[in-house]
């Protein structure tokens, strides 16, 4: 891939002396061109520029490697001078003079305090100068080094905003975590409380089942709370999911598992499924029928209520496709652009419950198999849709 050194262009049209450091190297030298360069293995492009004999070179313009002397000046990281062309006995019969016409050059290499190489300060005419005395290669290593400085201080600034940036996330991740982490645990915790209180008081063995039931649903609930916080931190901050998969896995139990249980807890809707695979899978099972686990009843819970949500799973010889379908309302522009991030639901209904965390759960699932993940919402259904590569 062809680099792009736009970021060096700015970086150097950034430092405000550049104009006046190219104009005195103008006005000292004689020279008509002057310029800063980035200089890689392949690469000599112009950052800033002074042209007073038509060069024709702008920021951004570029001269191939091989033909400059900069090239050698990189690896060897010493200045090159020459008065006059035709009188240097090194440089007489050098490419590069003779390629662009040059009598005078001048030419410093940019050293940033790491050691890194960025390109030179150089300037060029077709005319022979005196520029090799200690004044004039005394002020190219200054303005060098002036140059290199001002570099090394802009990715400083750089690297610290990107820092900056960073905490902001984490903070305003933290901050959600916190706050809906309350707020979700707190519910089920009071109604646990509550239906305790209630069982202390009564004698009634019926009433007692009743609210026993409802306290092992809200257990099941802060279970999975839990859980979705403990796959969090492990796809935030311990570096991505670790998967038990295997060439033997049969995956088609653990979807139809999943598929039954949701079935069972919305025993009014339709579950449409076609799971046209056979054989093994090479994934984690577990995590997958997850994914599906959590694709089906984000489905179930904001796709419309008379519609089916369909699951479809196939395989090709290349890779293993899940899909997972409803009808209702498309998903807005601004919540879809954020969907796979943590502590976003797909829409803003006041009952719905859970951290926020499912989809962003799917998302670091898939990219654990290599497959991905991609959603499209119109007003004629959504469809969410996991695709893996069935080769590591």
């Amino acid at each position: 891939m062809r680099q792009d050194f736009s970021e060096d262009i700015a970086a150097i049209s950034s430092i405000a002396a550049v104009p006046s450091i190219l104009e005195v190297v103008c006005r000292t030298t004689g020279m008509g061109f002057a310029a800063v360069a980035r200089v890689t293995e392949d690469r000599w492009v112009a950052c800033g520029v002074r042209d007073e004999i038509a060069f024709g070179l702008q920021p951004g313009g570029e001269l191939k490697i091989e033909t400059t002397i900069c090239n050698e000046i990189r690896d060897h990281r010493e200045m090159v001078v020459i008065d006059h062309v035709d009188a240097d006995p090194v440089y007489c019969r050098h490419h590069t003079p003779a390629t662009y016409g040059l009598q005078s050059y001048i030419s410093m290499p940019i050293i940033l305090p790491d050691g890194t190489f960025f390109g030179t300060l150089c300037a060029i005419d077709p005319r022979p100068h005196v520029v090799s005395t200690p004044a004039i290669t005394g002020m190219f290593r200054l303005f060098a080094e002036l140059i290199a400085f001002h570099l090394d201080a802009h990715q400083k600034l750089a690297d610290s905003a990107a820092r900056l940036v960073g905490e902001l996330q984490n903070t305003e991740i933290r901050e959600q975590f916190i706050a809906v982490l309350g707020h979700d645990l707190r519910n089920p915790l009071a109604s646990i409380h509550s239906g305790l209180r209630m069982v202390l008081k009564s004698d009634d063995m019926a009433k007692v089942r009743t609210l026993a039931t409802m306290m092992q649903s809200s257990v099941g609930r802060m279970s999975r709370l839990i859980d979705d916080v403990l796959d969090f931190a492990r796809g935030r901050l311990g570096g991505g999911f670790i998967l038990e998969r295997g060439a033997e896995t049969n995956l088609k139990p653990a979807l139809e598992q999943v598929i039954g249980e949701l079935q069972t807890a919305y025993p009014d809707r339709e579950i449409a499924t076609a799971l046209r695979f056979d054989g093994v899978i090479d994934c984690d099972p577990a995590r997958i029928a997850q994914m599906a686990s959590n694709l089906i009843a984000n489905a179930l819970r904001h796709g419309a209520e008379d519609g089916p949500v369909i699951v479809d799973a196939h395989r090709s010889p290349e890779y293993f496709e899940l899909s997972v379908s409803n009808s209702g309302e498309p998903i807005s522009p601004e919540v879809m652009a954020e969907l796979f991030k943590p502590f976003v639901r797909a829409s803003a209904r006041s009952h719905q419950q859970g951290l926020g965390l499912g989809l962003y759960i799917c998302a670091q699932i898939a990219k654990a198999h290599a497959g991905t993940l991609d959603v499209i919402s119109t007003s004629e259904g959504t469809r969410f849709r996991f695709r893996m590569p069935l080769t590591r």
